[in-house]
């Protein structure tokens, strides 16, 4: 059952509302940590709605609480707002007033749609049986994340249940994806030093060749994935960044590396360390070179709930029928929503939101990347539908 059929509210009219926001927040980006204006926006108008307690657990994010008029549960819904260090490509006629800073990844949809939630939800004040908790999150991108520093400042105390959602560029519009436990990795990394001693290109015999070092680590550190871990496992090492040297006749004195290291956690993520170094260690020992090594841990991995995914999927299944859903595999992408989840159980689901006819088909984090505005309103029904079932 659609609960919209239980309010005045015309549901057209609000995501015409949504999608303006949307590119409004679009044209306004801000990257992690600096989305000054962006939550003052929200906070603005989330003030224009009726029933909210509204607040600023840090600088740049909001929280709003609606409390029903009945006892319940209490329900977390997050989305985050923060955009990304690049230079939009897209051509639409609301791409980004900012240089250099794009809305690449879709947060600004998320923003969007749970402020239409929440506009449908404070008209339905009144036969609701609980709380609701909106969590506006700055700084998703950017470690040590946005929801570790909403969590610590309290807005989780009493909370029963949490579920968040995120567009998808894989996922057409109209489709749902769910994934039961383990669903995103955990985003660790390293930056590596390759010490050597340079020299002249004609004469490698007199130096400690630091590129030639860092290729035999690299085909190394994929040894750990190939032969030290089980194929059944998802583990990932992925260099993205080397650096070293100015000039084809000169070996440099040093090369430096940068890393993402993925996995689902536990004896994997607890041992990646040891493993890697152990090889960076045997490598550079065996051709007369020293190292220095920065690990950095990400975000937790992000585990959904069994039960509350089921009642989550359900809802979708009543709204728009069981072609609408994806039962989808786990992903090796990080997200720090799983701050929120390490405090209390519930779960993450994807919004498809791309559509091959109109071109928008570009990946996440890339500078054409595009949400198809049409994917909106299903965030919008699903975050009030789900509500209400979560909160029974």
């Amino acid at each position: 059952m659609n609960v919209l059929h239980q309010t005045k509210v015309n549901f057209q009219e609000i995501v015409k509302e949504v999608v303006a926001w949307r590119h409004y927040l679009h044209q306004h980006p801000e990257l992690s940590f600096q989305e000054v204006n962006t939550s003052q926006f929200i906070y603005d108008k989330l003030s224009e709605f009726e029933n909210l307690e509204i607040t600023r657990p840090t600088k740049t994010s909001v929280m709003a609480r609606l409390i029903g008029a009945q006892p319940g549960k209490v329900l977390g819904i997050r989305a985050d707002m923060d955009a990304l260090p690049i230079q939009e490509q897209t051509g639409i006629d609301f791409a980004s007033e900012n240089p250099g800073v794009m809305h690449a990844c879709g947060h600004d949809a998320h923003t969007a749609m749970l402020l239409g939630a929440v506009k449908i939800l404070t008209s339905m004040q009144d036969q609701i049986k609980g709380e609701i908790r909106f969590f506006f999150q700055h700084a998703e991108e950017l470690l040590p994340g946005g929801a570790k520093e909403m969590v610590e400042a309290g807005v989780m105390e009493g909370v029963d249940i949490v579920i968040g959602a995120h567009v998808m560029s894989d996922t057409p519009v109209g489709k749902i994806g769910f994934v039961y436990g383990p669903m995103m990795a955990s985003p660790d990394g390293f930056n590596l030093k390759i010490q050597g001693f340079g020299g002249h290109g004609a004469s490698p015999h007199q130096t400690v060749d630091s590129i030639a070092i860092a290729a035999q680590v690299i085909t190394n550190l994929q040894h750990i994935v190939s032969r030290n871990i089980d194929p059944l496992e998802s583990f990932v090492i992925t260099v993205g960044k080397i650096s070293g040297g100015e000039a084809s006749n000169v070996i440099p004195d040093s090369v430096e590396l940068s890393a993402t290291v993925r996995s689902f956690g536990g004896d994997l993520r607890a041992k990646a360390k040891e493993r890697i170094e152990r090889v960076i260690k045997g490598v550079t020992e065996a051709h007369g070179a020293t190292y220095e090594l920065d690990y950095m841990y990400g975000y937790d991995p992000v585990v959904t709930d069994h039960k509350i995914t089921k009642i989550v999927e359900d809802s979708v299944r009543e709204l728009y029928g069981d072609d609408s859903i994806l039962i989808q595999a786990p992903r090796m992408g990080g997200e720090d929503f799983s701050a929120f989840l390490n405090q209390k159980p519930g779960t993450f689901f994807m919004i498809g939101s791309r559509n091959e006819e109109k071109g928008i088909i570009y990946p996440h984090h890339h500078p054409k990347f595009d949400v198809d505005d049409d994917a909106l309103q299903y965030g919008v029904n699903i975050f009030v539908n789900a509500a209400f079932k979560l909160l029974k």
